[in-house]
């Protein structure tokens, strides 16, 4: 069955009010996945980039959980949710509690960057709902503050940015004091790799595994194109052009790797354009303040690679720039999911030299529609485009050749492949006693 309104999900009135408030008028695809499940109490498994809903997708079912069993006197927290940035973890406690807003239940965070004595209040009282940082949660647990007895959903956001930070045994820790609990849910952007996936099956009871990429509806809020570039040059050139347009208002430049990030702020702040930059392994003072300038409007431009972009939410950004191309769809599609949100339209533009084609392909292959290309006329591109040979796409011969291959293949009578028939076993002896049988024989 198919869910296309909130109110087929049976949620409580106080939680329908509230969607409706913030403007949610119907699930999206992963919401529409993972929440029946998640109301039934079955583990989660779920994979969903950037922009598709994927925090309501877990909350909607704590809270409803909640608000059908609630407790009997205060205590320690029921529901644990964990996150690997601090940004994302007050963006999530936001976001719970305005969905919780018509009732009574508490939510806090538990970040590092903040000191002890802001949460001892979280130990003292009742909450019913906490927002973690792996690190700072694990350092009151081992101080024994913090009380994981009581937590019957254990969250996992964004599991394999964690796994990326080293978090992995940490988590593991946690989960294990958090034994007695009933429900597991893990939010990944991919679950592709052999880490997430052995560490969702050490965590996880059969879960229901969801996956959610927008649907055609989302990604059309959403102008996705791409310029061809002769070379870097011409390829910041054409950087700077869409900046100065009066319709790039906030705009997020994503980059491959730290070292590109440093050269492209500097390169964009000798040309005028004001910046600001996230890179891995920033202060978490520095990261605050960069996103600060960028949120308040005192510049309009941030350059940030995809793991130090992880876990922040900027509003209202109208456009994502590929500089660099990412290395796969999922990652494309997680960057371009910071702009067309809130019901707004968004524009995603690729910068692309010839050997990047092979990854335009690619990401036109996973969101199954072509990336169309744009030309600005003062900076027409003076190479040719790549051929068909360097698109990735098979030519007639070899795509004969194969299907020859494959004829052949089925024809060969199918014999058994042993290991040992593989082995280097030399000449063989030939059997004792012929020499003798033969002499006798003459």
């Amino acid at each position: 069955m198919t869910v296309t309104t909130f109110s087929e999900l049976e949620l409580d009135e106080s939680l329908l009010e509230a969607l409706q408030n913030k403007g949610f008028t119907r699930p999206t695809a992963i919401q529409a996945a993972a929440i029946p499940p998640a109301l039934e109490g079955r583990d989660v498994l779920g994979s969903a980039p950037t922009g598709t809903g994927k925090t309501a997708a877990y909350l909607l079912p704590v809270l409803q959980h909640l608000i059908d069993f609630p407790r009997k006197k205060s205590g320690p927290p029921r529901i644990l949710i964990l996150t690997p940035t601090r940004e994302l973890a007050v963006q999530v406690a936001e976001h719970a509690r305005e969905l919780a807003a018509n009732t009574h239940l508490d939510i806090a965070t538990i970040t590092g960057g903040v000191a002890y004595m802001n949460h001892a209040e979280v130990f003292s009282e009742n909450q019913d709902i906490v927002v973690a940082t792996t690190g700072r949660l694990m350092q009151y647990i081992k101080e024994e503050n913090f009380d994981c007895r009581a937590v019957e959903t254990l969250i996992l956001d964004e599991a394999d940015r964690m796994l990326e930070l080293g978090f992995a045994q940490d988590i593991e820790h946690i989960a294990g004091e958090t034994r007695w609990r009933k429900q597991t849910m893990l939010f990944s952007a991919t679950l592709e790799g052999d880490a997430i996936k052995d560490f969702a099956e050490r965590l996880l009871e059969e879960p229901v595994e969801v996956s959610a990429t927008p649907s055609t509806r989302e990604r059309k809020k959403i102008h996705q194109w791409y310029y061809r570039a002769d070379n870097y040059e011409h390829k910041f050139e054409l950087l700077k052009h869409v900046l100065k347009q009066d319709d790039t208002t906030r705009t997020i430049i994503f980059v491959r790797k730290r070292e590109r990030v440093h050269e492209l702020a500097a390169q964009l702040r000798s040309a005028g354009i004001d910046n600001c930059y996230l890179e891995g392994d920033m202060p978490q003072v520095k990261r605050t303040e960069g996103i600060k300038r960028l949120t308040e409007g005192r510049v309009n431009v941030l350059v940030a690679t995809d793991v130090a972009a992880r876990g922040i939410d900027i509003p209202e950004v109208s456009h994502v720039i590929n500089f660099d191309m990412p290395r796969s769809g999922d990652t494309y599609l997680h960057r371009i999911g910071r702009t067309g949100r809130a019901g707004l339209k968004g524009t995603a533009i690729s910068l692309v030299e010839a050997h990047d084609y092979l990854l335009l392909q690619k990401v036109g292959r996973y969101i199954e529609e072509p990336v169309k290309a744009r030309v600005i006329d003062e900076l027409r591109p003076t190479t040719r485009p790549p051929s068909e040979k360097m698109t990735g796409k098979p030519s007639k011969k070899v795509l004969a050749k194969r299907e020859e291959q494959k004829q052949k293949d089925k024809e060969k009578p199918r014999v058994k492949k042993r290991h040992r028939d593989a082995k280097n076993i030399g000449k063989r002896r030939k059997p004792s006693g012929t020499t003798a049988t033969s002499a006798k024989e003459e």
